[in-house]
C-alpha cells in the first residue's frame, strides 16, 4: 500500500515510534529511524521487512538538527511523505517545584519539534499533493492529570497544531491527525510499574494493575502494535478526508 514513499518516525527506536515504524515499514514505506540510544536492533527489525532504512540521531529540542535529519531523509530515501512526530519524553512534580530547564525540554521535544518536522514536510507534500501527518499525542491532549504541567500543556498544544496544519492543507492530499493513546506498556511505563512494584511491596502484575485502576477501566495496556494499525489505516485511502482528528486508543479512559 504504501511502496516507494518515505515514513519520518520520531522517538523510533523503540517503544510506540518502533511500532509505528516497522507496521508502514511492513505495508512498504522505507524508513528514517530517530531517537537516542542504540538504534542497530531497530534499523535491523525494519530492514529484515525489505524496505530501505536509515537513521538520524536528531536532538529533538534543537531546530538546526530537525533540519539536518529532514535534508539527510530526503538524501538518503527521498523526500517525506508520511510524518509521524513521536518523540516525547516526560517529567512528574507540582507546578510550583517544576524545574524550568524540564520545562522547557518537554515543550521543546514534546510540541516545538512537531512545529518544525511539519513546517519542512508540508511543502514538498503540497508539491506532491499527498502527505500524511501523524501527531502521536496522548490522553493527556485531550484531560489533564495533576504533577505533569509540561507534559498536558505540549500534548493540548499538539493537537492544537493538528487541527491548525489540518485547516491549512484541507483542500490538498495531505492529512493531519493525532492519535491519543492511554496507558502502553513501555519501556518508559514498565519503569514506573517497577518503582511502584517496589514502593508498595507488591508483585509486578498487582502493581499494572493498580496503575491502570486509577484511569483505564479496560484494565489493560494499549499496544504499540495497535497504535500502529491505527498509523497504517490513517495512511491509507479510506482516511483520505479524516482531517483534524484526535483519536483516542486509551481503554476507556476519556469516556469517564
Amino acid at each position: 500500500m504504501l511502496t516507494g514513499k518515505t515514513a519520518l518516525v520520531t522517538g523510533s527506536t523503540s517503544g510506540i515510534g518502533l511500532g509505528m515504524a516497522k507496521a508502514l515499514a511492513a505495508q512498504g514505506a522505507n524508513i528514517m529511524l530517530n531517537g537516542f540510544g542504540e538504534f542497530e536492533p531497530a534499523k535491523a527489525e525494519i530492514a529484515a521487512l525489505g524496505v530501505r532504512v536509515a537513521y538520524h540521531g536528531a536532538d529533538m529540542s534543537k531546530p538546526a538538527e530537525i533540519e539536518a535529519m529532514m535534508q539527510a531523509c530526503e538524501a538518503e530515501l527521498g523526500p517525506v511523505d508520511i510524518l509521524v512526530n513521536n518523540a516525547g519524553i516526560q517529567f512528574v512534580s507540582p507546578v510550583e517545584d517544576f524545574p524550568v530547564e524540564r520545562w522547557d525540554a518537554i515543550i521543546a521535544i514534546n510540541l516545538t519539534s512537531a512545529f518544525h518536522t511539519t513546517r519542512l514536510a508540508v511543502p514538498g507534500m503540497r508539491a506532491r499533493n499527498w502527505g500524511r501527518i501523524l501527531n502521536i499525542a496522548s490522553v493527556h491532549g485531550l484531560v489533564a492529570s495533576a504533577q505533569k504541567s509540561a507534559y498536558v500543556a505540549a500534548k493540548h498544544g499538539i493537537i492544537g497544531l493538528t487541527k491548525t496544519v489540518a485547516l491549512e492543507t484541507a483542500t490538498t492530499g495531505i492529512t493531519v491527525n493525532a492519535i491519543c493513546p492511554g496507558w502502553v506498556l513501555t519501556p518508559l511505563v514498565q519503569k514506573q510499574v517497577d518503582a511502584r512494584a517496589a514502593a508498595e511491596g507488591v508483585s509486578e502484575e498487582e502493581a499494572k494493575r493498580r496503575l491502570l485502576a486509577e484511569k483505564q477501566p479496560s484494565l489493560q495496556f494499549t499496544t504499540p502494535e495497535e497504535l500502529a494499525a491505527l498509523a497504517v489505516f490513517l495512511c491509507s485511502p479510506a482516511a483520505n478526508n479524516l482531517r483534524g482528528t484526535a483519536i483516542n486508543m486509551d481503554g476507556g479512559w476519556v469516556a469517564q
